[in-house]
C-alpha cells in the first residue's frame, strides 16, 4: 500500500529540472511535478495547486476540500497510532502479565 501526503505548491525552485517548493503539513520540501505538467498545464500554473505526493513526486492534482479531508484524517491516524501500539504490546504480553503494569 502507498500513502500519498497533499500538500500546496508555494513557489517553482527549478524549472528546468521541474522541482517546486510544496507546503506540507506546515513544513516544506522540494517535490518533482514533471508527472504532472503538460501542455496544458504547464509548470508556472502550479503554484497555488494541492497536489498527492509521493517519494518526492506530486502524483496528482486534487482541490483544496479533499486535500483538507486528507490532512485531517492523517493526523486523526497519528493520534490513534500510539494506542494502537499500545494495544499491541499488550497482546503480545504472556495472559497472566497483560493487566501487570509495564516496568
Amino acid at each position: 500500500m502507498c500513502v500519498c501526503i497533499p500538500g500546496q505548491v508555494v513557489a517553482i525552485t527549478d524549472a528546468a529540472h521541474r522541482l517546486a517548493r510544496v507546503q506540507v503539513g506546515g513544513a516544506s520540501r522540494e517535490v518533482s511535478l514533471a508527472c504532472i505538467v503538460d501542455d496544458a498545464h504547464p509548470l508556472q500554473s502550479c503554484v497555488g495547486d494541492w497536489v498527492l505526493i509521493h517519494v518526492g513526486f506530486a502524483m496528482s492534482r486534487i482541490d483544496e476540500a479533499e486535500a483538507r479531508k486528507t490532512l485531517e484524517l492523517l493526523a486523526t491516524l497519528g493520534d490513534i497510532e500510539p494506542r494502537l501500539a499500545e494495544q499491541h504490546e499488550t497482546r503480545r504480553r504472556p495472559a497472566d502479565q497483560r493487566d501487570a503494569p509495564q516496568r
